[in-house]
């Protein structure tokens, strides 16, 4: 589909994981992603969102 890439296409470009990239989609986190039958397609212009990840902290006693 022009215009579009798939989620494996993003994984690749953004160097993350597949799962990485359907999860931001089905948390609205790309903007433009839609579900088609049974995967997401997401436009090829749209930026990598960034990642919020949790930090650990090891120092609590």
């Amino acid at each position: 589909m022009n215009g579009f890439i798939t989620a494996q296409e993003a994984a690749e470009k953004w160097n993350i994981t597949v799962r990485q990239v359907q999860s931001l989609c089905k948390q609205n986190r790309i903007k433009g992603a839609v579900m088609l039958s049974r995967i997401w397609i997401i436009p090829e212009d749209t930026q990598k969102p960034t990642l919020n990840r949790m930090v650990r902290n090891d120092e609590e006693k």
